[in-house]
């Protein structure tokens, strides 16, 4: 379940990207299989195991292009231990909301990423993580969890001020949207709810088969309550002045 659009990022063999807070590994994987040579990042080293395991599978079965490179690394999405320009694409999904210091982590984002590249960054959308927050305490309260909710404006304004351009946006999992209402109402922390089961069963079908029904469905869903926004932008010349 993809919540970058690859097809706005160029990617393909011998680009370099960078995939910061990858968690599970999901946009690694797909940026490894169109030929990339690929940095899966995160501080969760158990996380990062299985990725690696993940990676290591999809070159035994060719699933991959024999050129392109994977590798994991652990680390902090503050402090990334790459030169200036490093990369030609940075994905940063899903992060941002966890990270209290987040201008730090922009303005690394944006270092390590070549003059042309690519920055795509996803957060979840105001109103979709607005109700979570109403209806849950647990939801966001926790280790790790989400210190902030972000309007799309603020956080365009926030990246653009710091030089980059940017290129376009699009809503993302608006069938997702209504499963984690369902969760907070009945308290996240109970996946047998028959209400959470169900729904969670019918993603499950969704993910896995791609019924034309529910593609239609969440084309419907994706600006009325998508549960992410993804934002997209370019990195121009004068932005190595500013970071």
């Amino acid at each position: 379940m993809l919540t970058v659009d690859f097809n706005r990022l160029g990617i393909g063999p011998g680009t370099k990207v960078i995939d910061v807070g990858c968690g599970a590994g999901r946009h690694s994987f797909e940026a490894y299989r169109l030929g990339a040579d690929v940095i899966a990042f995160d501080q969760d080293g158990a996380e990062l195991d299985n990725v690696n395991t993940v990676l290591r599978a999809m070159t035994e079965n060719g699933e991959a292009p024999a050129s392109a490179k994977a590798e994991t690394v652990v680390g902090d999405a503050l402090a990334l231990p790459y030169p200036d320009g490093t990369f030609d694409c940075v994905i940063a999904s899903e992060i941002l909301e966890h990270v209290p210091a987040d201008d730090n982590a922009i303005n690394e984002l944006i270092r390590v990423l070549k003059v042309g590249g690519t920055l795509a960054v996803t957060v979840p959308r105001w109103l979709p993580e607005r109700v979570c927050w109403f209806l849950s305490d647990e939801y966001h309260n926790n280790e790790g969890g989400h210190v902030r909710i972000y309007r799309a404006s603020k956080l365009r304004a926030k990246i653009t001020r710091s030089g980059m351009e940017f290129v376009d946006a699009h809503y993302a999992h608006g069938l997702h949207t209504p499963f984690w209402w369902i969760k907070c109402l009945v308290g996240v922390a109970r996946p047998d709810h028959p209400a959470v089961s169900a729904y969670h069963k019918m993603l499950v079908w969704d993910i896995t088969r791609q019924p034309r029904i529910t593609r239609i469905a969440e084309s419907v869903l994706n600006p009325l309550v998508g549960k992410s926004i993804a934002l997209y932008f370019e990195k121009p010349v004068h932005a190595v002045e500013l970071v």
